[in-house]
């Protein structure tokens, strides 16, 4: 192991912090956390991952499960695409792996939902394979180490950042997977966004940043796209209308109906959310059932709506609407 490595890794042994995914080297759990903690941070994950694993224990169980009860599971998480790509992956292992997990960074590479960076992650963590991985908090660290001023979101930065991450990596495979996992955490405690405590660092020696604070470059962002959405609250005889939809995001997911035009009246609720570049003002109206109610319309009783997997937002605000209604029985969430 190289003298870098070796500084890195011996501060990892005593600053890491203990977290579920550190203590396996199965390869589906491995994947169950690489996918839960893209855009979702670890405090918020780890009670996700330890329920998950508690419902679906191995590949097997995930893909034998049917879409909705992935979904529920999954719900508060947001991105539902990663809970559909990892039971699609599940599925693939079981049905072109023989439920074996594949051990090649090019056959894991190939399962649904799976960059290089996951696919990494999966080949280092579980099978000790020497593959570089690049997430958020390695790329900033390596963009300081190595003083890069291209924007680390443009293909020239991404190419210079997934370069050095190979160049660093220790020979063994077994000390790679340390070294990965050191620099990760060296980003999420130590070399973070802003002004670092670099003094604190175990590499500071090999660091060329000049003014870290300013590292790493990014693309300017884009303008943030406000959005209205209008929504029904339709209750009759103990039920609540919901809808679901068909489209990538929401597919499987229960929503209160959307309204085409705001009714004149104030809202019963208001709330706003953001999704990727956008800001959404929900706001969610008093409405009457409609006549003919379209294919994508379905009646829940209000006892047992807590079991149905919703978004978020609208999760929120059913049960805050529910909550305020004290001849109703309170939604019971999960």
């Amino acid at each position: 192991m190289n003298a870098f490595s070796r500084s890195l890794t011996t501060w990892f042994a005593s600053a890491a912090r203990d977290l579920p995914w550190r203590r396996t080297r199965d390869p589906y759990a491995i994947l169950v956390s690489e996918l839960m903690l893209q855009q979702t941070q670890v405090a918020t994950v780890v009670g996700y991952y330890e329920r998950w694993l508690e419902r679906f224990p191995k590949v097997q169980a995930l893909a034998e499960a049917d879409e909705a009860a992935v979904l529920k599971l999954w719900e508060g998480l947001g991105y539902y695409a990663r809970a559909r790509n990892l039971h699609a992956a599940a599925k693939v292992i079981v049905e072109q792996h023989g439920g074996e997990f594949p051990t090649t960074l090019e056959a894991i590479r190939a399962l649904p939902g799976v960059g290089p960076y996951t696919a990494g992650a999966v080949a280092s963590f579980a099978f000790g394979v020497r593959a570089p991985i690049v997430d958020a908090n390695i790329a900033r660290v390596i963009a300081r180490l190595r003083n890069i001023r291209e924007p680390i979101d443009a293909s020239v930065g991404q190419k210079l950042v997934w370069e050095h991450a190979g160049l660093m990596l220790p020979v063994e495979g077994d000390q790679a997977r340390a070294h990965n996992a050191a620099l990760m955490e060296l980003g999420a405690i130590l070399c973070k966004p802003g002004e670092p405590p670099c003094l604190l660092c175990p590499v500071k020696r090999w660091c060329k940043a000049t003014a870290p604070a300013t590292l790493p470059v990014k693309k300017a962002r884009r303008a943030t796209i406000q959005l209205e959405e209008n929504c029904g609250w339709i209750v009759l005889r103990g039920r609540i209308l919901l809808e679901t939809s068909d489209g990538p995001r929401g597919r499987g997911l229960w929503r209160l109906p959307q309204l085409k035009i705001a009714p004149r009246q104030v809202p019963i609720h208001e709330a706003e959310y953001p999704f990727t570049h956008h800001r959404v003002q929900l706001r969610v109206f008093r409405a009457a059932a409609p006549r003919r109610p379209r294919a994508n319309l379905r009646w829940f009783e209000i006892t047992q709506v807590g079991e149905t997997a919703m978004t978020a937002p609208h999760r929120r605000a059913l049960t805050s609407l529910l909550d305020l209604k004290a001849d109703r029985p309170k939604l019971r969430v999960h």
